[in-house]
């Protein structure tokens, strides 16, 4: 019997988006200032410039490549070692630190990729509706306070019973401990007894399903090729719109 229906958010409860990293990051630093103002021709940081001890970028392009680059990075560790990182974690592989401003500019410039599909709120209800739980698992840099602010902006906060953002653990999915995590957050302790429902073949369908679930997937994403891991899963279900996945959840639970 089904007892828990576990999402993830960017791609599945949250449409996908294929968003220019480098001009978005090009534009948050320069809203925040983050060099000097002389065109970058200076080689030690400003006073009120948050940069690390190290050897200082010297143009806005070094630092939003050295950004890309710091982002990459920490895919990379998600997809080869399973591991997790945070936006302070990014920064200071930079060579900047996560400040306030900044942190508030990188979510303002992110939020029109943030909206939660318009079918989700009425099928979470549905699915609390039936006795289930419903959990979110999602893999992220970003802190539980952003999330959940983008979630009650959205009216679906209320409708999850745990939500785990890997920001907050050491692992992220495929890790088997990842799901383990959004298993213990809705209080179920079965993975059989869990569904899981994602974009991504590797982190989400393959993940899900070497931990003892079985995984929906949601095929619209456009999932860099360097976010790709090293096996494929093959889904029990396939949706194209949540919507669908009430069906196939009510013959699950027959």
């Amino acid at each position: 019997m089904v007892k828990a229906i576990l999402f993830d958010w960017g791609g599945t409860l949250t449409p996908w988006h294929t968003v220019d990293a480098k001009a978005l990051w090009r534009t948050i630093a320069t809203e925040c200032n983050l060099l000097p103002a002389n065109g970058g021709t200076e080689t030690s940081a400003a006073p009120d410039r948050p940069v690390a001890d190290e050897a200082p970028l010297a143009t806005v392009e070094q630092l939003v490549d050295a950004l890309l680059a710091a982002e990459d990075a920490a895919w990379a560790r998600s997809r080869d070692e399973h591991t997790s990182a945070t936006m302070a974690d990014v920064c200071a592989a930079a060579g900047i630190a996560l400040t306030a401003d900044l942190l508030a500019a990188h979510e303002r410039h992110w939020e029109p990729h943030t909206y939660t599909d318009p079918d989700a709120a009425a099928v979470l209800a549905e699915l609390r509706s039936r006795g289930l739980k419903v959990g979110l698992l999602s893999n992220t840099v970003w802190n539980r306070e952003h999330h959940e602010r983008i979630l009650q902006r959205d009216g679906v906060l209320d409708l999850f019973d745990g939500a785990v953002y890997t920001s907050e653990i050491p692992w992220t999915k495929p890790h088997p401990e990842a799901f383990r995590a959004a298993m213990d957050a809705v209080g179920v302790d079965d993975p059989s007894a869990c569904v899981f429902v994602g974009d991504r073949l590797f982190d989400d369908i393959y993940g899900a399903q070497a931990a003892g679930m079985r995984a929906v997937h949601v095929p619209h994403s456009a999932v860099p090729p360097s976010q790709v891991g090293h096996t494929v899963g093959a889904p029990d279900a396939v949706i194209q719109r949540l919507t669908d996945l009430l069906p196939v959840v009510d013959a699950w639970c027959q």
